[in-house]
């Protein structure tokens, strides 16, 4: 990149992806109980799931808010408890789309023992120890993470996953976690920070 190429992106910095709002994809309102927090780091999740090409972001997203907002069991069978929303900022479906999740200026959740608060949270559908990422959410990925360091006025050593703040999972998985080093780079490069 030329120094005036970055000139201009750390000015008006790099374009905003296209996000399928809340409204789009048809959010219900959060519930009581949601933390406001101000945003410190960018963390990768996945969604610990294979990926599904046949459902769309808008109805994946209607299934995580339900499945989210109501007492659950888990896999491992333990109980997860009703939360206010969409547990991540922002979901990445398997062709690159990108949906807004819970309201960034709420703190996320997790089934882990990590604390999110402060964490502005990106979620990649599926499930990166037995799948790859695609290259159209690594494509999303990059474009997406950029845009919110710049926005939030990070950099690049403040982008990390679900795994480095816990120990009770693998998340986002072996073939995101590798992929994690290129996209610090990537954003350093392109915001010089």
């Amino acid at each position: 990149m030329t120094t005036l190429a970055l000139a201009a992106t750390l000015l008006v910095g790099p374009v905003e992806p296209t996000i399928v709002s809340r409204d789009q994809w048809g959010a219900k309102a959060h519930l009581p109980g949601a933390i406001p927090h101000t945003i410190e780091r960018l963390t990768i999740h996945h969604t610990g799931v294979l990926s599904n090409k046949s459902r769309s972001l808008e109805d994946k997203l209607r299934g995580l808010q339900l499945f989210s907002q109501r007492e659950d069991k888990l896999a491992n069978g333990k109980t997860k408890p009703a939360w206010v929303d969409v547990p991540y900022h922002f979901y990445i479906s398997i062709d690159g789309r990108i949906g807004e999740g819970r309201e960034w200026y709420f703190a996320g959740d997790t089934n882990t023992e990590y604390n999110p608060t402060g964490h502005l949270l990106i979620v990649v559908e599926g499930e990166f120890g037995q799948e790859e990422p695609t290259p159209e959410e690594l494509s999303s990925l990059k474009q997406l993470t950029t845009y919110c360091i710049w926005r939030w006025r990070l950099t690049s050593d403040k982008i990390e996953s679900h795994k480095d703040y816990s120990k009770q999972t693998d998340c986002p998985g072996k073939a995101l976690y590798e992929f994690l080093p290129a996209l610090r780079s990537h954003v350093k490069q392109v915001l010089g920070k």
